[in-house]
């Protein structure tokens, strides 16, 4: 019998996670199926169980959810619970297990996708949502030297910064998104990651950072935006001459990992990656 597995979030239009994992279940001869679920925000709670009676394998979960479903789950991972968001859940016989495959997805695309091995660097990452949350919380577990949490909100980028201070060694410092402070924090980083959807299709004319911050050449910069390939927030850091890497090696590695947990089968990588590029075009 076919499984049927999914993404829920709202909206969905520019999700590439069918055309992923599909190829990924037809490559493997694996008899799933990937179908996107919109639920908007006021809706969640009662979908979880439309999607139990449905007796759905497994979901993923992108924004706006990713941290209000945790409470709503029968269990939480570890780590997950670390992060305090869920991007992939589970039906374990009726029971819904949530997971966090965001935080080790980024982390693998760092090292993989753009050689760069972030212990003992220095980062700053944009935006305090579910998505910062996970890439905060991983860089303090892979030891960054600092990091530095700037939001358009100033008390969400407090709040995680003290979080992540009680997690780990790691110091974290905050701040809001036009402070003169956040200018010298990326003067003086190795990384920049952007974690807020800010210059995703279809506003791709938006970038999170003020124009008055100058990005320096040793600059690594991050978007977790795949769509499209090439925000402006990246045009304008390959302009500065840094070196850049899109959301679609995080997308890729993540929904790899969220592949394994709902099939128990290791991913075909490269097959996800052509047809996530493919879906894009």
């Amino acid at each position: 019998m076919r499984k049927i597995v999914g993404i829920i979030g709202y909206p969905l239009g520019h999700s590439v996670s069918p055309a992923m994992h599909n190829a990924a279940f037809k490559e493997l001869g694996l008899d799933y199926e990937y179908i996107p679920f919109e639920v908007e925000p006021a809706d969640l709670k009662e979908a979880l169980p439309g999607l139990r009676a449905l007796h759905i394998a497994g979901f993923n979960v992108t924004i706006p959810h990713k941290e209000t479903i945790v409470p709503l789950l029968d269990d939480v991972t570890k780590l997950a619970r670390t992060i305090g968001a869920v991007n992939t859940v589970v039906n374990q016989d009726g029971e819904l297990v949530g997971y966090n495959t965001d935080g080790p997805g980024f982390i693998e695309s760092l090292k993989e996708d753009a050689g760069f091995d972030p212990k003992g660097k220095k980062a700053v990452v944009l935006g305090a949502g579910g998505a910062s949350r996970a890439v905060s919380t991983m860089l303090a577990e892979v030891e960054v030297a600092s990091l530095y949490i700037s939001d358009i909100f100033e008390d969400k980028a407090k709040d995680l910064a003290e979080y992540v201070n009680g997690l780990s060694k790691t110091k974290c410092g905050w701040s809001k998104i036009d402070s003169l402070s956040l200018k010298s924090e990326i003067a003086a980083a190795d990384l920049l990651v952007n974690a807020t959807p800010i210059g995703m299709h279809p506003a791709v004319d938006k970038s999170p950072l003020p124009d008055k911050i100058k990005l320096p050449k040793s600059l690594l910069v991050y978007d977790l935006v795949y769509n499209p390939a090439e925000t402006k927030l990246l045009k304008a850091a390959r302009v500065a001459g840094c070196k850049t890497v899109s959301g679609l090696g995080m997308l890729v590695r993540q929904g790899a990992l969220s592949f394994t947990i709902f099939t128990g089968e290791e991913a075909p990588v490269e097959t996800m990656w052509a047809a996530a590029q493919k879906a894009l075009r």
